[in-house]
C-alpha cells in the first residue's frame, strides 16, 4: 500500500480508545500483512517474517473486521477513487448476476410414483 493511500484510510485503524500502552507494530505494517494474506492466499501461519506474528495480524484482522472498519475503509477508496474519475461519489445503479442452481435428477422409481400422485400416471 502506498503512503498516499495509506493516508486516506489510516483514521479508520486508529484505535478507539487512547488508554493502554502504545502498540508494539506500526498499524500500516499490520494492514500490509493482511493485504498480503488476502492477495497471495497464503495461511496466516505462513506470513513472512517481514511482517509480525501472525497470530498478531490476525487477531487486529478479526477485530477491525467485526467493528466493520475494512467496509469503511474501502467504502472511503472507491468514494475517492470515484471522485478522481469525474464519477459520482456513490454508483447510479448495480448488477446482479444470478444462477439457476440445478438439483440432481430424481431416480425414475420416484418420478414415476410422482407422477401416479399427480394424475398423470
Amino acid at each position: 500500500m502506498t503512503e498516499t493511500e495509506w493516508d486516506l484510510i489510516q483514521h479508520f485503524f486508529l484505535p478507539r480508545d487512547r488508554r493502554g500502552r502504545a502498540p508494539d507494530h506500526p498499524r500500516k505494517l499490520i494492514v500490509d500483512a493482511i493485504l498480503y494474506v488476502v492477495k497471495s492466499g497464503c495461511q496466516w501461519r505462513l506470513l513472512p517474517n517481514d511482517f509480525p506474528n501472525w497470530k498478531t495480524v490476525y487477531d487486529h484482522f478479526s477485530r477491525w473486521n467485526k467493528r466493520g472498519v475494512w467496509e469503511a475503509a474501502l467504502d472511503d477508496l472507491i468514494r475517492v477513487h470515484r471522485e478522481k474519475s469525474d464519477r459520482s461519489p456513490s454508483p447510479s445503479y448495480g448488477i446482479v448476476d444470478s444462477h439457476k442452481a440445478s438439483r440432481p435428477s430424481m431416480p425414475a422409481k420416484r418420478v414415476a410414483s410422482m407422477r401416479m400422485l399427480m394424475g398423470f400416471g
